[in-house]
């Protein structure tokens, strides 16, 4: 009696590990596993140590941008919900609390551990109605015409399509509202591009191995800031989603930059 040929075991590939794109036009937002699934993956990873390292890295520095920041949002904001978009371990929002007691502040982030490491900092009570939500900024899951003010610190240029997410920001701001963005734009000038390079290049992944053990999100974070956008294609980019009156300011030189918009009316 003939035997069955016995059949040889098929080798299952493992799944590809998503990858960060630091370049924004080598981005593909259609592909569900590319580039946003990496950043989700890789904040939730450095989360444990996200604050410290923001605090040795900036000296401290970031605290006063995200003061200046906050100043721009407060002027000419229309009453209303604010958001906290990209909120991260929330220090624009505890910020926000403090200002603006009594508002309703809704604190979006899609990296879960991110949110869950800064949520101990805010006041939580009937007099501060503050939500933390997981949504993509992308597809913000707000009302269209809800929301008085954005504010996105540091966040925008890690997203996978930052137009589309300035759309929704202009899709869920009422007429008026303010959206204020604080973020490292691509150098302009010789001095800033030569500290991104040397500061951003070398101690951005040394200081984020020896304290975090994980050099590649933070050369990531390195290399993201000579892949976005300029401060000015920025702030054409926030015109073209329909915001009015867009002006824009550097800090320390240039290192960060704040972009402010109005939205439009409808």
């Amino acid at each position: 009696m003939a035997m069955a040929p016995s059949k040889t075991p098929q080798s299952v590939a493992a799944p590809r590990t998503p990858e960060l794109v630091p370049l924004l036009e080598a981005r593909n937002p259609d592909v569900a596993d590319s580039h946003a699934s990496a950043v989700r993956l890789m904040f939730d990873r450095i989360s444990p140590t996200y604050d410290l390292l923001n605090r040795l890295l900036s000296l401290g520095i970031d605290r006063r941008w995200r003061a200046r920041a906050l100043a721009e949002l407060t002027r000419a904001l229309p009453t209303g919900p604010l958001v906290d978009l990209c909120a991260g371990t929330l220090d624009l929002s505890v910020a926000m609390q403090a200002r603006w007691p009594g508002r309703t502040l809704l604190s979006l982030d899609f990296a879960r551990d991110m949110l869950l490491a800064g949520r101990g900092k805010l006041t939580v009570s009937a007099d501060s109605p503050t939500q933390c939500i997981i949504a993509d900024a992308k597809q913000l899951p707000l009302a269209s015409q809800s929301i008085a003010g954005v504010i996105c610190g540091f966040g925008v240029r890690n997203v996978s399509d930052p137009r589309s997410a300035l759309r929704e920001m202009a899709r869920v701001l009422k007429p008026g509202g303010v959206c204020v963005v604080l973020e490292f734009f691509r150098p302009s000038n010789v001095l800033t591009h030569l500290f991104h390079a040397v500061y951003g290049g070398l101690m951005l992944p040394l200081v984020g191995r020896l304290v975090s053990g994980d050099a590649q999100a933070y050369s990531y974070l390195s290399r993201s800031m000579q892949g976005f956008m300029s401060r000015r294609e920025f702030e054409q980019a926030l015109r073209d989603a329909g915001f009015d009156r867009v002006e824009s300011q550097d800090l320390s030189l240039g290192i960060a930059s704040i972009v402010r918009g109005v939205r439009g009316a409808c």
